[in-house]
């Protein structure tokens, strides 16, 4: 049976996203592997026989023209959505806030996201305003429904790099999401601020931080990040920086992947930009 860049990343990978593949994650390793003909032994962490029947599986619908390209994205969902297929509505206020409410069809979650409401019903998401979320938006909420953290955000902030298992991500985080906001706000903090605002974030400059801006977002009830920005002073010789900061709490409500899908988004939304 064709193995899917579903299957590579489930059934071969070590699903740790160490990046010694060279690639950001075990899943963008799997696309690569199966839609473009990278070689699985570029993952050092397999044994010989689980790489030799993988190879093997590979090779053979290679030949029988069985792989083509394929959108990460839309197999990120589908693992995401099984993953939280089994997550009963009635159950997420527990796990992740909200309201349940109950109508024809039964138990719905409304959910805050941003300065948006989100509905929920058998694992499926959407805004109630109608407007249709991101592919990469649907992955981190069904995987932050499956992930089961309940605890509520401690106010205790860490950077990327103190969270565990994220040294592989800190230089996708600054290529991805702080060298894009530094380039676009660089010399614009009152955008910024106004940007932030307008996502519905709290502008708590002054609040314990010696930032130009500090902006605090709640995306969603129980993950909270927040957003510094320290414009640049050419005089001094000191360039723009940008930090994101999420509450020690965050990796019992988000994979690693999740997070940096998160990141991602906040950078889009606040540079205008689509998926």
């Amino acid at each position: 049976m064709a193995l899917s860049v579903l299957d590579v990343y489930k059934r071969v990978l070590p699903k740790t996203n160490c990046g010694d593949c060279g690639r950001p994650s075990c899943l963008a390793f799997a696309s690569m592997v199966v839609s473009e003909g990278e070689p699985l032994k570029q993952c050092p962490h397999l044994d010989a026989e689980t790489l030799a029947w993988a190879e093997e599986e590979i090779d053979a619908q290679r030949a029988e023209g069985k792989w083509a390209r394929r959108d990460p994205a839309a197999d990120a969902l589908v693992w995401a959505r099984e993953r939280a297929a089994s997550i009963r509505t009635a159950d997420l206020p527990g796990r992740i806030g909200g309201t349940l409410v109950r109508d024809d069809a039964g138990d719905l979650l409304q959910l805050p996201y941003f300065n948006e409401m989100l509905r929920i019903r058998s694992g499926r998401v959407e805004k109630m305003s109608g407007e249709p979320l991101t592919r990469w938006e649907q992955v981190f909420l069904c995987n932050h429904m499956a992930q089961g953290g309940s605890r509520e955000p401690t106010g205790v902030w860490k950077g990327l790099v103190e969270l565990p298992n994220t040294i592989s991500k800190v230089k996708s985080m600054k290529r991805h999401v702080e060298d894009p906001l530094i380039e676009r706000f660089r010399g614009r903090r009152e955008e910024l601020v106004e940007a932030g605002r307008s996502l519905g974030g709290e502008d708590v400059a002054g609040r314990g931080s010696e930032a130009d801006a500090a902006l605090e977002f709640r995306p969603l009830p129980r993950i909270p990040v927040m957003l510094l920005f320290w414009d640049e002073e050419p005089e001094e010789g000191y360039g723009a920086r940008v930090k994101l900061l999420f509450d020690e709490t965050i990796v019992e409500h988000l994979d690693i992947e999740s997070i940096m899908f998160l990141s991602e988004r906040i950078r889009q939304l606040l540079c205008g930009e689509g998926e």
